[in-house]
C-alpha cells in the first residue's frame, strides 16, 4: 500500500467523458460531464485519493466508477437502505465505498475481486474507512464465491468480466429479494453495442445480456445513460 500522504504527479483528472474518448467513442459530451460534476456533491477525501491513485498509477484507469457514477451508486443505496449488498468486481474499492454509505446500521457489503493486486489495494482503502466493519472482501472467482454466500440481497452491482454477465445475473437473481435492485455497468461497452451486429466477444456478450434483460417479464428495467451505461433492474 502507498502511504496516505503520498501524492501522485500532477495531471489533469480524467472523467467519464475522457474514458469514453480513450476508446474512440465520445459517449458523453465533455462540457455536460464537467457541468454535472460541478453541480454534484464532491467526493470525500478517501474517494478522491482512490480516484487520483487509480487514474495516474493503475494500468486500467477506465475501470474506475468515478465521481458521477459513484455518487449515483451512493444515492441508489441511500434510497434502498439495504441490509445486504453484493458487488461483483471490486477493482480499487471506489464503488464499494460509495455503495456502503447507504447500508442500514447492521448492514454488510460483500465485494468480490478476481485480481489479487486490486483486492489488496482496495482492502487497504477499506481499512482506512469508517465503513470498514461493514465491508467484506472476497478474492477469487465470483462464480465460485457467490454460491457460498448464504444471503438475501437487497442491491447487487455487476461490474466484472463482461462475458459472464448473464451467468452472474442467473446466480444472484434467485437470492434477490422482491423489489430488490441489480445494477449492471458498461451496458453500452464504449458504444460498441450500437454496431449492428456488435463485434468482439465483450460487446457481443453485453448485447446478449441487454437482450436477455429486455425479454424478461419478471423484472422492471431502465437503461441509464450515465458514463458507459447502467442497467437498472428491479425484481417484481
Amino acid at each position: 500500500m502507498f502511504p496516505k500522504n503520498r501524492k501522485p504527479p500532477h495531471k489533469e483528472p480524467l472523467n467519464g467523458a475522457t474514458f469514453a474518448k480513450s476508446k474512440n467513442v465520445d459517449l458523453i459530451n465533455p462540457d455536460v460531464q464537467a457541468y454535472a460534476e460541478k453541480f454534484s456533491s464532491p467526493e470525500d477525501e478517501l474517494l478522491h485519493e482512490i480516484a487520483e491513485y487509480t487514474l495516474h498509477h493503475h494500468a486500467d484507469p477506465q475501470m474506475l466508477s468515478g465521481h458521477l457514477q459513484g455518487k449515483f451508486l451512493e444515492m441508489m443505496s441511500c434510497m434502498v437502505r439495504p441490509r445486504r449488498i453484493l458487488e461483483i468486481g471490486t477493482f480499487t474499492g471506489y464503488s464499494a465505498l460509495c455503495l456502503a454509505k447507504g447500508l442500514e446500521p447492521d448492514g454488510q457489503l460483500h465485494t468480490i475481486e478476481l485480481r489479487e493486486n486490486d483486492a489488496a489495494l482496495a482492502q487497504g482503502y477499506f481499512n482506512r474507512s469508517a465503513l470498514r466493519h461493514k465491508i467484506i472482501q472476497h478474492t477469487g472467482s465470483a462464480k465460485e464465491v457467490i454460491p457460498t454466500l448464504n444471503e438475501t440481497w437487497d442491491l447487487v452491482f455487476i461490474d466484472a468480466d463482461k462475458v459472464s454477465y448473464i451467468e452472474y445475473f442467473e446466480l444472484v437473481f434467485p437470492k434477490l429479494r422482491q423489489n430488490g435492485f441489480i445494477l449492471a455497468d458498461n451496458i453500452f461497452f464504449h458504444g460498441e453495442v450500437l454496431a449492428n451486429p456488435a463485434k468482439g466477444k465483450n460487446a457481443k456478450a453485453i448485447q446478449a445480456f441487454n437482450e436477455m434483460i429486455l425479454e424478461r417479464k419478471d423484472i422492471d428495467k431502465m437503461m441509464v445513460t450515465l458514463r458507459d451505461g447502467l442497467y437498472l433492474i428491479r425484481k417484481l
